[in-house]
């Protein structure tokens, strides 16, 4: 049987207000991840609990910065399964979000979500990021970038900063030994116009679990020749 309580508890200590209407909507959320990752490949967390904290409040975190305060545009790159941004719309309504994801599946899912929680303001793309940042629609549009994707910082920069207009965030979420990623994407990240403001460590109550926000800034315009295609951001890290 399909609760919320462990969210609830968990939002509730880390200081991150939701209402009863909120707590519904992360219900009905869970319950249509857990139908359909029976037919697609949504996620291997499937536990009732665990979702609550490795899903929905590691996907609330980054609220706690402030920097998702107020109306602002975002952009989450390999949403998957809706992560973060869902959350965060849930969270901010005023939030204008896209999601992006290169497997169509996964954006059929996720405008069922959408239209089934009567989300406004947030639309689902099907596509790679190095391509659809070299999209002048998308290009540098967006005050932040978002990603829980798996890929290396350095790799993840070169994907995400692109999409950032000068004065915005890129912010990456990492596990704990995410210093280590940073010193490695010091060179790519500056590469790119951007700057590492912040580390965060995320300590999720009465768990041993522990996650990191890198907080990036966007100081200058990506240079065009960025990001490459043909899979370089993976094979070739900038260095």
């Amino acid at each position: 049987m399909t609760g919320i309580e462990v969210l609830k508890r968990t939002a509730g200590e880390m200081g991150i207000g939701l209402s009863e209407e909120n707590f519904k909507e992360f219900l009905k959320y869970k319950e249509m991840i857990l139908e359909w990752n029976q037919r697609i490949n949504l996620t291997t967390i499937t536990d009732n609990d665990e979702m609550d904290i490795k899903h929905f409040a590691d996907s609330l975190s980054p609220t706690l910065t402030g920097v998702f305060d107020g109306s602002k545009k975002i952009i989450d790159i390999g949403t998957g399964a809706g992560f973060p941004g869902i959350p965060l719309k849930i969270w901010n309504p005023e939030l204008q979000v896209t999601l992006m994801d290169s497997l169509n599946k996964r954006i059929s899912f996720l405008n069922l979500v959408i239209a089934e929680l009567g989300l406004n303001g947030i639309t689902a793309i099907h596509g790679r990021a190095e391509e659809l940042a070299l999209n002048p629609e998308y290009r540098e549009t967006f005050d932040i970038c978002i990603s829980r994707a798996v890929a290396s910082l350095d790799t993840l920069s070169e994907y995400c900063l692109p999409f950032v207009k000068p004065g915005g965030w890129f912010i990456a979420m990492k596990g704990p030994s995410a210093m280590d990623e940073v010193k490695l994407a010091g060179k790519a990240i500056s590469t790119l116009g951007g700057s590492v403001e912040d580390v965060i460590e995320v300590m999720f109550p009465e768990t041993d679990i522990e996650h990191t926000l890198v907080m990036i800034k966007k100081l200058t315009k990506t240079s065009p020749k960025y990001p490459r295609g043909g899979g370089k951001p993976r094979k070739s890290p900038i260095k």
